[in-house]
């Protein structure tokens, strides 16, 4: 069955402008993975080609006003951030639309959000159900170059954040920032170090994270972080880049059938008298890695906390 697709004008009654740039701010702030990534300028076409420094340039002295200087040049290689279409897809009941007196879209923004806000992360991080061309998740990335180290294995939690921090910082990184699961709340609420002082600041405001060594923390509250993978991930996020190709747009349709994942058919508009609105955005990222000083070919600017080894035998969870 041909869908009958109104307008985008007729999109835009539904959703105002103003509303849709909300939408925007509320997926940037709602995804951790956006959060803290750096946000390159807005994409012009597909690609965003990002040159890479692959080998640093040598400096050495000069012997005398006649002697030869080191001759070297820096190498780089092109990376690219593409652009891939996210969309999400809100049924609407007609009766709820005809209702003036009850405020739709206020009702289903948060939804929206939230529903980018996890297929992102979950991306990201995890690589799930990630577009062919975006990078590899941060996550299972980390963990597949051997950058953890298990919930447990040091004295407490603040070695353990100590260490998995010295994994980025011996590959010439600097640790900007921390993403993981909400389980990690109430492990890092009131964390010390050795002389007493708080390591962790929690969130004052609702616009204002909180911080663990002066670095902001997000947790994943949206449904897309795997916490049987990573409890916490580490990293310099300034090394990985975002940027948006096409703000929201819309379409409403009226005689769809929309169906699951597993191609089940869930929604038949026109025989349940529904609409469904349909939101679509493009976006990409890339992590660049360049080569640092003190990196070497295994080098990789994030680290994470998995979970604690459980030995045969001990549900308290040993240390690995």
């Amino acid at each position: 069955m041909a869908n009958n697709i109104i307008t985008r004008s007729d999109a835009e009654a539904l959703i105002p402008v103003e509303e849709s740039n909300e939408i925007i701010a509320g997926v940037r702030q709602g995804s951790a993975a956006l959060s803290l990534m750096r946000k390159l300028p807005n994409m012009t076409s597909k690609q965003r080609k990002l040159p890479v420094l692959s080998a640093l340039p040598v400096a050495g002295f000069v012997s005398g006003d006649n002697g030869l200087k080191a001759v070297s040049a820096a190498k780089w290689q092109n990376k690219f951030v593409t652009a891939e279409e996210i969309a999400v897809i809100i049924p609407i009941p007609e009766a709820v639309l005809d209702d003036s007196s009850y405020d739709i879209f206020a009702e289903i923004k948060p939804t929206i959000i939230e529903a980018f806000a996890k297929v992102i992360d979950a991306a990201a991080f995890f690589g799930k159900d990630k577009p062919e061309s975006w990078p590899a998740g941060i996550v299972t990335d980390a963990i597949d170059k051997n950058k953890k180290i298990a919930l447990g294995t040091g004295d407490d939690v603040a070695d353990d954040i100590n260490d998995v921090m010295a994994f980025v910082e011996a590959d010439g990184f600097d640790v900007t920032g921390f993403a993981g699961d909400i389980v990690m709340k109430s492990k890092l609420r009131g964390l010390r170090d050795k002389n007493g002082g708080l390591l962790f600041q929690p969130a004052l405001t609702a616009d204002t994270p909180a911080t663990l060594y002066a670095q902001p923390v997000n947790y994943v509250k949206n449904g897309g972080w795997q916490k049987d993978t990573a409890l916490l991930l580490a990293g310099d996020f300034s090394q990985a880049v975002y940027s948006i190709r096409q703000d929201m747009t819309y379409k409403v349709l009226d005689q769809a059938v929309i169906s699951d994942g597993e191609g089940k058919i869930i929604y038949n508009l026109a025989q349940q008298d529904m609409v469904a609105l349909r939101c679509v955005m493009r976006l990409g990222w890339q992590l660049p890695n360049p080569v640092t000083a003190i990196g070497g070919d295994s080098r990789y600017p994030f680290a994470v906390i998995t979970p604690a080894v459980v030995t045969q035998g001990d549900d308290s969870g040993a240390k690995g």
